[in-house]
């Protein structure tokens, strides 16, 4: 089995909300490491990802905290792309969304240095495909996807050291439940394939995401999954930022995962947006850390 490498990133800076920087620390409570090494899983922990020695500065108001995130997100894909490199399996702990332009791209620069390619399924009840000037707040934890996809700030969407991070027809959105008006148009010229919670309902989960496996992972390297905790339920998951009546169940949440599992084709994870200020008894890291080991391989029988 492969190795897993936790790395926390306790960044709120993307977010609308201070808390989400508590992420990691309250998911490693939850003795994650332990339950990965009693499933069979080598684990290292990596500690957390951190940027000394600068006072945060909103700047530009349309694109709040940009450079604390930008080096924020180049420290991370450093530390990805070395994980990649060991053939292990990079875990990024979090902090809110906007880590994924780092995480994803640091593994995405591994294979592209091979000359191979991977595939990413977001999951989250968000778009974040918001452009700088379409955002209505500024925070750049509503906008990582449509960066990976080349747009929006260069700096940002270059990330991983060329643009895009991935291409649209590898991309799917799953279990969005949200979105700016803005932000539709941008995702329906994007190319990328979103599967609502409507498509979930009417289908069923597990259908759902075996066609983003397909999608994002067939006949390539494998895909990065970006998992936003606001995709489950606010009964299940109220630590989050952003809550969204009307997503995925317990149930569901683990049937994804397990199905991730099975594919064999995952090759890295984000677990992102965990806010122990806005939980109760940390049951949102909990929830966070019994998918990360159902992504693992975590069976029922």
């Amino acid at each position: 089995m492969k190795k897993a490498v936790l790395i926390g990133v306790p960044c709120d800076w993307g977010a609308s909300k201070r808390g989400a920087a508590g992420g990691p620390a309250a998911i490693r409570r939850t003795d994650l490491q332990k339950s990965l090494e009693a499933l069979g899983v080598p684990v290292e922990d990596r500690g957390d990802i951190r940027i000394r020695g600068e006072r945060p500065k909103i700047g530009n108001p349309k694109l709040k905290y940009a450079g604390l995130i930008q080096k924020m997100c180049e420290a991370l894909a450093k530390e990805t792309h070395a994980v990649a490199k060991e053939g292990a399996i990079p875990i990024t702990l979090g902090g809110d969304h906007s880590l994924a332009m780092g995480s994803a791209a640091g593994v995405v620069r591994y294979f592209h240095e091979k000359k191979q390619s991977i595939g990413l399924i977001w999951v989250d009840a968000h778009g974040d495909f918001n452009l700088p000037e379409t955002s209505p707040s500024g925070n750049i934890h509503g906008m990582p996807l449509a960066h990976l996809l080349g747009l929006g700030d260069k700096t940002l969407s270059h990330v991983a050291g060329f643009a895009p991070t991935f291409q649209a027809k590898r991309v799917c959105l799953v279990g969005v439940r949200d979105l700016d008006e803005a932000e539709k148009i941008n995702l329906r010229r994007s190319g990328i394939r979103v599967f609502t919670m409507a498509d979930i309902d009417l289908q069923g989960l597990a259908r759902i995401i075996e066609q983003a496996i397909e999608i994002a992972g067939a006949d390539i390297a494998g895909f990065h999954m970006s998992f936003d905790i606001d995709t489950a339920d606010p009964s299940i998951a109220q630590g989050v930022g952003t809550p969204k009546r009307g997503g995925l169940t317990y149930r569901e949440a683990h049937l994804m995962m397990e199905v991730v599992a099975e594919s064999g084709k995952l090759v890295s994870l984000d677990m992102a947006e965990v806010n122990p200020l806005e939980d109760s008894h940390n049951t949102t890291a909990e929830l966070a850390s019994e998918l990360i080991l159902s992504a693992m391989g975590k069976k029922i029988y």
